[in-house]
């Protein structure tokens, strides 16, 4: 069964190789990944349970933290400096969304802990 299935694939590999006339272009390879990022990550969070919420905002939190140290080195970066404005731009929308991602993280977080105490 496993030699039918990689017989298969490589059959796939070498169709799509001729299709396309050899190498895939980079900007395709990248923006694929991209679209496919987008589909799991969709059905990743839709199926996470009430209880699993909070210890995911963390997780999405560290995650936007390590962007706002990208999106700094890109807007402060010396080699930015040289003219390459878009760098410093895109730099700088990265920062204030992860930004507002980590605060709206924090706040969400501390509402649903805050569904946990006992009142009274």
């Amino acid at each position: 069964m496993e030699a039918t299935a990689a017989q298969t694939a490589d059959l796939i590999t070498a169709t799509a190789h001729a299709a396309i006339g050899g190498a895939i272009d980079p900007f395709t390879f990248r923006l694929a990944i991209f679209v496919l990022a987008i589909f799991v990550g969709y059905f990743v969070v839709w199926s996470v349970t009430p209880a699993l919420h909070t210890p995911l905002m963390s997780v999405t939190n560290a995650i936007s933290s390590v962007i706002v140290v990208g999106a700094l080195l890109a807007v402060g970066v010396q080699l930015a400096a040289d003219g390459n404005w878009v760098s410093k731009a895109f730099g700088f929308i990265a920062l204030v969304f992860a930004s507002v991602n980590i605060f709206g993280g924090f706040l969400v977080t501390q509402r649903m802990l805050a569904m946990y105490k006992k009142k009274g």
